[in-house]
């Protein structure tokens, strides 16, 4: 082992990683950006380079990085109940309070809501998974056992474990992994910039997408659609804000077919879009909530499942017959991801970052629009809380795109690192996405959007070349 000491670390990477949602080829010829410190809202490469972070990590940050409250919580929390298992009633203090905190906390948020009881996981995927499973359970035990596909929509991240991928709605996720798409129905994006007809109203949009929905229940038949799954707002996709009406529209056609709503709440939960949860912005009320990310703000893998009594009742009134619920994973309710879930929560009531997101929303949003508005080739710029976007277009009359695999966002993802800035390329239609951390300061934003109009200044004679 010891010849391995003298090797790079980037050579080591290349060696022996094997890095997600990353081209090999392209790591193979770079190699890797390797990390080594961060503090608020920048982080710091191995070779001294500070970099704001727009994107906090993986829109998961929500607190902030290196925040001692959750070091110190993890600590002791290792100390005290360093595991425990939840299988057989097992159960563990820091978990009970965590589940009976974020049940409360949704159902006083969100109006209409009625959650009864809350599973918890180790990733936004797994949590959509066992959203999956839960509606064919809930259907069998119901006597409905056809009652299983689900409606999705293009464009929709949902993650990438087995059923997650057949629910995300971007094709290059599911190329050569023979992901189960024939369980969903993938139904048109909810964007209305690119999307829409010519001369198509938002009014006139919505009112399409919602026939649409009837239209394809009607094909397909209610008694073969046991749920619905839609994000808040769209986020890897593209930060796709829902257009007017559209999920009353929505909740009114699945209550009226007796299909669930999933709510994937992945990202817009815990204050990103300016209040505790995206279904309370945007007029939800889900019968399954998957909450990740701003759960810990990163700090520990967990994710949770909220249940609504609608589906509890049923699964409740079946357990005599049925036996245990055969659903679990080794760290389900971990008692120190529990620990550092309630830290965190602490800090975001403490520092209000809900209203720190409603806020400082409009302020990312206009210094983006100052900073790079007038670019011939930005054809839109959309903010939900701290959720921002900025789209491309080759041309903005008629909403032109570039040429398909020309990539004009990643040209310019690449011209913010050298300008000192993190801003993600997303996968769907040619989008830089902005989410920092929620305790980002208003200088910092404007600072960031200087950075990014550099770089997108930078990188015009490359899309020059690409129309």
């Amino acid at each position: 082992m010891n010849d391995r000491a003298n090797i790079s670390l980037a050579d080591l990477d290349r060696e022996s990683l094997f890095h997600p949602v990353t081209s090999i080829a392209d790591l193979e010829a770079n190699g890797p950006m390797i990390y080594q410190g961060a503090k608020g809202a920048t982080v710091t490469r191995d070779n001294g380079t500070e970099l704001i972070d727009m994107g906090a990590g993986l829109w998961c940050v929500n607190v902030g990085y290196g925040r001692t409250e959750l070091a110190e919580a993890s600590a002791k929390a290792m100390t005290d109940l360093s595991y425990q298992h939840f299988f057989g009633g097992a159960s563990s203090e820091a978990t009970i309070r965590l589940a009976d905190r974020l049940k409360t906390q949704f159902n006083e948020t969100v109006a209409g809501a009625d959650i009864a009881r809350v599973f918890f996981g180790c990733s936004g995927s797994d949590a959509n998974d066992t959203a999956w499973k839960l509606v064919r359970y809930y259907n069998n035990l119901r006597g409905k056992p056809e009652k299983k596909r689900i409606i999705a929509r293009k464009g929709a991240y949902h993650g990438l474990t087995w059923a997650a991928t057949a629910m995300t709605g971007i094709e290059g996720y599911h190329t050569a992994f023979d992901a189960p798409l024939d369980s969903v129905i993938h139904i048109t994006c909810p964007h209305h910039y690119a999307f829409a007809n010519d001369g198509e109203s938002e009014a006139e949009f919505t009112a399409r997408l919602i026939a649409e929905l009837e239209e394809t229940i009607a094909r397909e038949g209610a008694d073969t659609i046991g749920a619905f799954i839609a994000e808040p707002v769209m986020g890897t996709g593209g930060v796709f804000v829902p257009p007017a009406g559209y999920f009353e529209g929505v909740q009114k056609v699945l209550e009226k077919h007796d299909i669930l709503l999933i709510a994937d709440e992945v990202i817009t939960g815990f204050c990103r879009t300016g209040n505790w949860f995206g279904s309370g912005t945007y007029g939800m009320r889900p019968d399954i909530v998957s909450l990740a990310k701003g759960l810990t703000s990163a700090y520990f893998p967990m994710s949770a499942s909220l249940i609504s009594s609608r589906i509890w009742k049923v699964l409740e009134g079946a357990s005599p017959e049925m036996g245990p619920l055969m659903h679990g994973y080794t760290y389900s309710g971990h008692p120190v991801g529990s620990a550092v879930a309630m830290a965190n929560l602490d800090i975001m009531e403490r520092e209000d970052l809900a209203g720190a997101s409603a806020r400082l929303g409009p302020v990312l949003k206009d210094a983006l629009t100052e900073a790079v508005g007038d670019n011939p080739y930005v054809g839109n710029i959309r903010n939900s809380g701290l959720m921002a976007a900025v789209e491309f277009v080759s041309e903005q009359e008629g909403r032109v795109r570039f040429p398909a695999g020309t990539n004009p966002h990643k040209v310019v993802a690449k011209h913010c690192l050298e300008q000192g800035l993190i801003s993600r390329a997303l996968p769907f239609l040619p989008v830089t996405s902005f989410s920092p951390p929620l305790t980002i300061t208003e200088g910092e934003i404007t600072e960031a959007a200087a950075r990014y109009g550099r770089a997108l200044k930078a990188a015009m004679p490359e899309l020059d070349a690409l129309r």
